[in-house]
């Protein structure tokens, strides 16, 4: 937002800082205001939408995902409050994802079958590499699930996008019944500390690190890249010179690995 300064008898616009941006706004809750807090902040919708379509088969259009970040970043900008102390993008972003997958959900992009196929691969890297101690190839994943290695990789384009997943799901066993355990409820609860539960966090990072770690490097290095280096998946593509498509192949793949190894230790635990 500009404000007017005279000097001179000159008409001058004087760009004027966040804070007061957003104090204007919402003591006047002015229409132009909003418009260019929108436009302050729509590369965080564009850099949301990027991290988000990594998880996405190609066809989903990445302009659709910044459709649906508006929407959420306009209820972000309505909803915040600037007395808490928190800072608008740490708060919008939660709201931007959140509005992108309830955008994708409501398209039903996922059919059942698709879910069943990814279950079956997940199943296949955990009994592989339960047998042989190491990463299974995509030639031994195939010979598993009785099809050509061809087949195998369309296969695993068109279940790319189930690593995107629902808090409110129950987490199921490997006979297909239902465990009562919803996502969510194993998040740690930050607010209140509990050092039993710093222990077992500290267990699971553990496991995830020692998991991340089996994977074969190119897998490996996508999963540092866009979970810990926070890169898009355009920028890993760039990075590693390797087409979006192919990042998102690896990203799928890296996926099953970790949830087939990840399913075996809990089940060791049980």
């Amino acid at each position: 937002m500009r404000s007017v300064a005279v000097k001179g008898g000159v008409m001058a616009a004087v760009a004027i800082s966040e804070s007061e941006m957003w104090t204007a706004y919402k003591a006047a809750g002015d229409a132009r205001t909003r418009e260019e807090i929108i436009l302050r902040y729509l590369p965080l919708v564009k850099y949301v939408a990027g991290r988000v379509s990594i998880s996405l088969p190609p066809h989903v259009d990445i302009d659709d995902l910044v459709s649906y970040g508006v929407f959420g970043l306009i209820e972000a900008i309505e909803r915040y409050d600037v007395n808490r102390g928190v800072k608008f993008e740490t708060y919008a972003v939660a709201r931007i994802r959140g509005a992108i997958l309830d955008g994708l959900r409501a398209l039903d992009w996922v059919p059942s079958g698709v879910r069943q196929k990814a279950r079956a691969v997940e199943k296949a890297y955990a009994k592989i590499e339960a047998a042989t101690g190491r990463s299974a190839t995509d030639e031994q994943i195939a010979a598993e699930l009785g099809m050509s290695l061809e087949s195998f990789r369309k296969h695993l384009a068109s279940i790319a996008s189930c690593s995107l997943t629902s808090l409110d799901d129950l987490w199921v066993s490997e006979d297909e019944s239902d465990t009562g355990i919803r996502a969510i409820e194993m998040i740690e609860d930050v607010a209140a500390p509990d050092p039993e539960r710093h222990a077992v966090l500290e267990d699971r990072k553990r496991v995830v690190a020692q998991a991340i770690e089996r994977l074969p490097e190119k897998e490996r290095l996508l999963v540092t890249l866009y979970y810990y280096e926070g890169l898009t998946a355009k920028e890993i593509s760039m990075l590693m010179e390797l087409s979006q498509s192919r990042i998102s192949q690896l990203h799928t793949k890296a996926m099953l690995r970790l949830k087939g190894y990840l399913l075996r230790q809990r089940n060791d635990l049980l």
